[in-house]
């Protein structure tokens, strides 16, 4: 594993004098691991079997598990302490059966020292939150959340804890993203308090117990966490999460440094889905100024073998997720036409039942706009009784709801990219609802759509080049997938991490009675 030392003695100002008094601590810290019990694949989807026989699978539970027991044999007397900075609920059917009590079960195992409350925990409200934080021993704690007149949650989510390892005291504080009220379902009685201003009040708390050694484990996404960095004072490290970042000093698809340096104090993230597990080194001085932070995330790959004991437990909790593949959760009265030709063509009846379920998930949020990639549907529905199993070979990648805000013109433009690759039966074709265009696939890519209309109350107007729309897709075109780099960026107030797509489309199904699938008219072709 390849390391860089970041900082030294020299750079910072102190003198080799205090080296007899360093402390060294280890951090392992995963962040964002969203249900993945099972390993993934390069799509951050489960992997199956045949993928594990062909060394191509990564992380999984039994991973983590094996590379956390490895890492602790190696540094045996050693200072190490093993944090998750949020988000293990929600993402895969683990989550979807088991609401929180398979992440509990195998986080326990791995033996997690605290964790921070990510967004997700609140997706089955407080009570989700509640049952996890009862099953583990270890402390979950938000520094930001006023619990006071949440009875399930009150006196159960701690502010801080502090850690002694290796005979020094180490205070670990958090936050959690103050819009989880739009992001997921705290309830009216969880108050959200400004993340600067609760982790300032906590470091000071802690300082005023002699404390001087502080972590921030938050879940505020990489942007705020820089800005943390740079504006808590007493601040010596942030293990943070929520914007799945993989920092690295070694690999070409990383966003920076690890850690990255704001304002003297590491950051550090492990992008997610239990892919990598995080190490960072950092060296004190007898004072608990940082003198040095030093490491690497360890990507978590076939060279890993999976923990037996884990893996068999993972397999055995499956087995009842592999029936629930033949759960039946709808019905259509006829066959929902997702083919390959005709989805990545024009306007397909799969398309538009993807699409509608999506605004209508989110329609309550001001958005009026859905865009899916035609490539990201891989099947069709037979007439009948609908299976989970089929609704998730429509959408098989464990994509989530991403919400963002865009210009009409932005939005043109991105339709324009949908149909500039028709010829080639390119996946990025766009499926819509909340709106409808006219494309001419005889003009030049780039000056092939027209007619743009988007809803407004119960009639169709023409888009406005100048106006702000919001807009819902899948996480992978809202962060440029298949061409959609307009829809990509910090500067769209975007949030990527919402439910699984499969679970809304199966969901709006069921509400809908017998589905009869249909097209409109609202994609037409000169």
């Amino acid at each position: 594993m390849m390391t860089r030392f970041l900082t030294s003695v020299a750079a910072l100002g102190l003198t080799a004098g205090l080296a007899a008094a360093d402390y060294k601590l280890t951090i392992l810290h995963t962040n964002d691991i969203h249900s993945r019990i099972e390993s993934i694949n390069k799509y951050d989807s489960t992997c199956d079997a045949e993928g594990e026989a062909e060394g191509s699978c990564f992380g999984g539970v039994a991973r983590v598990k094996a590379k956390v027991d490895e890492m602790r044999a190696a540094l045996d007397g050693q200072n190490v302490v093993l944090l998750d900075a949020g988000d293990p609920f929600q993402g895969s059917l683990f989550y979807t059966t088991y609401k929180g009590a398979a992440e509990a079960e195998f986080m326990e195992a791995i033996g997690y020292d605290a964790m921070a409350v990510g967004n997700h925990e609140f997706d089955d409200g407080p009570a989700g939150l509640e049952a996890f934080v009862d099953t583990v021993s270890f402390p979950v704690i938000s520094g930001n959340l006023d619990l006071t007149s949440e009875p399930l949650l009150k006196g159960k989510v701690k502010n801080h804890v502090v850690l002694e390892i290796g005979g020094e005291k180490i205070g670990i504080i958090s936050a959690l993203a103050t819009d989880t009220v739009e992001t997921s379902s705290p309830g009216p009685n969880v108050v959200f308090q400004d993340e600067i201003d609760s982790l300032t009040a906590d470091v000071e708390a802690l300082q005023a117990e002699g404390i001087n050694k502080i972590i921030a484990l938050t879940h505020v996404g990489l942007a705020k966490d820089l800005e943390i960095a740079e504006k808590v004072p007493g601040l010596d490290l942030v293990v943070g999460g929520h914007s799945h970042t993989l920092l690295s000093n070694t690999s070409d698809r990383a966003a920076g440094p690890y850690p990255m340096m704001a304002g003297g104090v590491p950051v550090v993230q492990a992008y997610a889905y239990s892919k990598y597990l995080g190490e960072l080194t950092v060296t004190f001085d007898d004072e608990g100024n940082v003198i040095s932070a030093e490491g690497e995330p360890i990507l978590l790959d076939a060279s890993v073998t999976p923990d037996a004991d884990i893996a068999a437990r993972v397999a055995e909790m499956g087995a009842p997720i592999e029936e629930m593949k033949t759960r039946v959760v709808a019905e259509t009265t006829d066959t929902v036409d997702g083919s390959r030709d005709v989805c990545r063509a024009g306007e397909c009846a799969m398309g538009n039942l993807v699409a509608d379920a999506m605004l209508d998930r989110v329609k309550d949020q001001g958005v009026t706009i859905a865009i899916q990639n035609g490539g990201g549907l891989r099947s069709s529905i037979d007439a009948g009784e609908v299976t989970m199993g089929e609704v998730l070979s429509v959408l098989p990648f464990q994509n989530t709801l991403s919400t963002f805000e865009v210009t009409g013109q932005t939005m043109i433009d991105a339709l324009e990219n949908g149909v500039g690759q028709i010829e080639e039966g390119a996946g990025r074709f766009p499926q819509v609802a909340g709106m409808k265009f006219t494309f001419d696939p005889a003009q030049e890519p780039g000056a092939r759509i027209s007619d743009v209309m988007v809803m407004e109350g119960d009639a169709y107007v023409a888009i406005d080049p100048a106006k702000t729309y919001g807009v819902v897709s899948n996480n992978y075109v809202r962060n440029g997938g298949d061409g959609y780099k307009m829809f990509a960026g910090d500067d769209k107030n975007a949030y990527d991490f919402g439910p699984d797509l499969a679970d809304v489309v199966a969901e709006y199904l069921a509400a809908s009675g017998p589905y009869s699938a249909y097209t409109d008219g609202r994609i037409s072709k000169k």
